[in-house]
């Protein structure tokens, strides 16, 4: 057994082995544990109205005797448990599914208090999944009416033990809890002390107590995620990495090519005349008229157009990097169809006439297939080759294709994780992008840098624009630029919300623009039908519209499971015209690019997040005529009725994503590897981020004036950093 804040937590008052083992489950194994195990709301229990008074839709506090109570199956060994609260103004039901244990505690349990979302039933109102737990008869008066604190819990542990757990621990060890955070800090930014902030957010004296100690217990959080990334950053900065000579390309000062002549590998793939195919020839003749010619002249010849401001401004912001000596970590965020690929083009031409190759790495095939046609446009015109490594090459191109990386011939590769396989080599990798960084592994990202020469730039890019709380918590040490615009012509898509008894209509529309000439895609949740999932199937769909809907049309199907060659061939008649209709499944989410297709049917848009309506929809208004997008769904919920009016009401991706964020939380959004790793018990993104932007800007003070975070006021701070990230080391500066 040990003191303070280390005792273990069996010995807490009101503990015992027994329940010690329920508090382990959920990470609680020492005294110190039971004080930051922390409510995640509260129950006001000074006025708790009528059961009479509890109406369908809100979330309420009921307290009452259980009268009756009763298990009954309902399928395959599933069971429903009801139960009925009553007190002297009305009765309520509770349900349970598949929770038979409860029975018998509801039947031991006299009177019990319960909350839960109300909904209307067919004699009573019912709350289904109640949290719950028995009172004492005898429990009146002030011990009862107060707000009691509502915690995380696993099966078997009940709120009372936890809380006595939790006032055990108060009582006993929270003496012994030290603030990390220096006084100087504390006052300015007016911040209470952590032994006063948790005792009132365990067990607030007032409203604005728990505010108050709320509020620091936010701020703290906050700060140790934004000082982890601020000091990341210093660290990158304080790396050395390859300086491009922008300036003198800009200028039109012809720099020297590098090469690898003098090493064993360089000798062994360098060039020779004998080994040169005419490809090759060609791209050295064209490589050599560059010779002089100014940077933004070679880039106005490489676009077909003219870039907008929003992407000459990034263009500007990455070359700012490029020329550092540090490498570059940059994220460029830009809405679907807001030009990135020709951002990223203009980064690797630099890139290039310094004389160091690129590569880019995309999430899917297909993804990485539409940037290779579009690099391929771009760039052999100035002599730069690009090869295409994807899983599916033959033996013979991919050995090709890995020789001219090798030997330098090939400057450009686009791929998939086929690039950080064993076997590609580079003769000078400098510049790297990275298309969806999000749909990557952390430990691909970093074998696909690990190819390249001394410490390669980095450019991130994504078309899911993320909310800015986000980019602060997640990408916090990156450089951030955004495309804020999109190409001048382009017609904003316009979005409707049909019932799924409109069908009629939307197939009459459609008919409409296909007989004009335009293409449309129609967008499945699920490829074939499911018993378990009542939804739209791209399979049936298909024969549905192919037989009896658009019968003087081609009608074609795209979808995940489907063998490469026939997805290539599907996508490529649909590129020709040939195909006029294609029902797909979120296979086309990103990287199918067919200016001619003008409208988008999504079936079952409900399905859907806000964020993956937004990619599918960016699929269509890519050419210069009125695009739209008809999103066929029922509205069996609010939330669902909120997305639909979300997506109808705006174009604006970063708006989405907002929302997104509003309506399904940063876990859901991110996925759960990366909101796992946000590590927070209180602080919330959407409701905090006022917060977080005090936090980020005092972590940003702190590391530019210590970038060790060295000095003696900051070494609990120190400490705290290493306890919660174990790979986490501060940089050491000499």
């Amino acid at each position: 057994m040990s003191s303070g804040l280390a005792t273990e937590v069996q010995y807490v008052k009101g503990v015992g082995p027994r329940f010690a083992q329920l508090f382990k489950k959920i990470g609680i194994e020492t005294a110190g544990d039971l004080l930051f195990h922390l409510p995640r709301r509260y129950q006001d229990r000074r006025d708790i109205p009528p059961i009479a008074k509890a109406r369908p839709g809100q979330l309420v506090t009921i307290r009452g005797r259980v009268r009756k109570v009763e298990a009954r199956p309902i399928s395959k060994g599933r069971v429903l448990l009801r139960a009925i609260v009553e007190d002297s103004s009305g009765a309520i039901c509770l349900t349970w599914f598949n929770q038979p244990w409860v029975k018998k505690q509801l039947e031991e349990a006299d009177q019990i208090i319960a909350y839960g979302l109300v909904k209307a039933g067919s004699h009573l109102d019912e709350i289904s999944a109640p949290e719950w737990e028995a009172i004492d008869t005898e429990e009146e008066g002030d011990a009862f009416a107060k707000i009691v604190p509502i915690y995380p819990l696993t099966e078997g542990l009940p709120q009372k033990v936890a809380r006595r757990a939790v006032q055990g621990a108060l009582d006993t060890c929270l003496s012994f809890v030290e603030d990390p955070l220096p006084e100087s800090l504390l006052q300015a930014q007016k911040l209470r002390g952590l032994q006063w902030s948790l005792r009132q957010i365990h067990h607030p004296e007032s409203e604005e107590a728990r505010v108050l100690a709320r509020r620091r217990i936010v701020f703290e959080e906050f700060l140790y995620m934004q000082l982890e990334l601020a000091v990341r950053r210093a660290e990158t900065k304080q790396e050395l990495g390859i300086s491009f000579p922008i300036h003198q390309l800009e200028a039109g000062v012809d720099t020297p090519t590098r090469a690898l002549a003098s090493t064993e590998e360089g000798k062994r793939t360098k060039r020779t005349a004998d080994s040169m195919t005419p490809q090759d020839l060609f791209f050295e003749e064209e490589a050599k008229k560059r010779t002089g010619e100014p940077l933004w002249d070679q880039i106005s010849r490489m676009l077909p157009f003219t870039m907008t401001e929003a992407q000459d401004r990034v263009v500007r912001e990455v070359y700012g990097d490029m020329s550092l000596p540090a490498p570059m970590n940059r994220l460029v965020q830009g809405d679907v169809g807001a030009g990135k690929t020709a951002v990223a083009a203009c980064c690797m031409l630099a890139a290039v006439r310094s004389g160091y190759q690129c590569a880019l790495m995309a999430p899917t095939e297909i993804l990485a297939e539409q940037h290779y046609r579009n690099l391929k446009r771009y760039f052999e015109p100035l002599g730069i080759q690009v090869e295409l490594l994807v899983g599916k090459l033959a033996s013979k191109d991919r050995k090709n294709a890995y020789l001219r990386l090798a030997n330098g011939s090939a400057q450009i590769a686009v791929g998939t994780h086929a690039l950080i396989q064993e076997g590609v080599n580079f003769q000078s990798l400098g510049f790297v992008v990275v298309d969806e960084q999000h749909r990557f592994g952390v430990l691909q990202r970093k074998a696909i840098r690990d190819k390249g020469f001394g410490n390669p730039d980095v450019l991130v890019m994504t078309a899911t624009p993320i909310p800015r709380t986000l980019t602060m918590t997640i990408f916090g040490d990156l450089d951030i630029s955004i495309i804020d615009q999109l190409p001048p012509g382009r017609k904003p898509i316009k979005t409707h919300h049909k019932r799924p008894f409109e069908r009629e209509g939307v197939y009459r529309k459609v008919k409409e623009l296909v007989d004009q000439g335009r293409q449309a895609y129609f967008v499945c949740p699920m490829v074939s039908e499911n018993e378990k999932m009542m939804a739209q199937a791209a399979e049936e769909l298909h024969r549905q519209l192919e037989s009896s809907v658009f019968v003087d049309y081609k009608v074609g199907l795209l979808h995940g499971q489907m063998k490469p060659a026939d997805k290539d061939a599907v996508m490529e008649q649909f590129r020709s015209g040939e195909i006029q209709i294609l029902v797909a499944t979120t296979v086309i989410e990103v990287g199918v690019d067919v200016p001619n297709a003008s409208v988008m049917v999504i079936e079952d848009a409900n399905r859907f997040g806000l964020a993956q309506l937004h990619q599918l929809r960016g699929r269509v208004g890519r050419g210069d005529t009125q695009s739209y997008c008809i999103l066929i769904a029922d509205t069996g919920s609010d939330e669902v009725m909120r997305r639909m009016d979300v997506m109808v009401a705006t174009t604006d991706g970063f708006k989405i994503a907002e929302e997104d964020l509003e309506i399904r939380g940063p876990g859901n959004v991110l996925g759960t590897e990366q909101s796992g790793s946000l590590d927070l018990k209180v602080a919330d993104l959407v409701q905090d981020s006022k917060m977080l932007e005090v936090a980020r800007q005092v972590a940003m003070r702190i590391v530019e004036k210590d970038p060790a975070l060295s000095g003696s006021e900051w070494a609990k701070v120190r400490n705290k950093l290493r306890e919660r990230r174990s790979d986490f080391a501060l940089i050491t500066v000499s």
